[in-house]
């Protein structure tokens, strides 16, 4: 099935609502999916740099806070 939404024509803060709706959707789903392999290298590095003391974390409630404002 193919699925057209016009991505251009939405602000940040719908386009962040329909990627929770279709992160609702997956985690509804029951499957085994594997992760690439360059996501898994990709995890590694932000673990190591947190773990020097390079990189900080937010709680999810702040970061979509943060970009449903940068949608306004």
């Amino acid at each position: 099935m193919s699925v057209e939404i016009p991505l251009d024509n939405l602000s940040v803060s719908e386009k962040v609502r329909l990627l929770e709706r279709v992160w609702d959707s997956l985690c509804s789903e029951s499957g085994d999916v594997r992760s690439p392999d360059w996501h898994r290298e990709v995890l590694e590095t932000r673990k190591r740099r947190l773990e020097e003391g390079r990189a900080a974390v937010s709680p999810w409630s702040e970061a979509k806070a943060r970009l449903l404002d940068a949608g306004r």
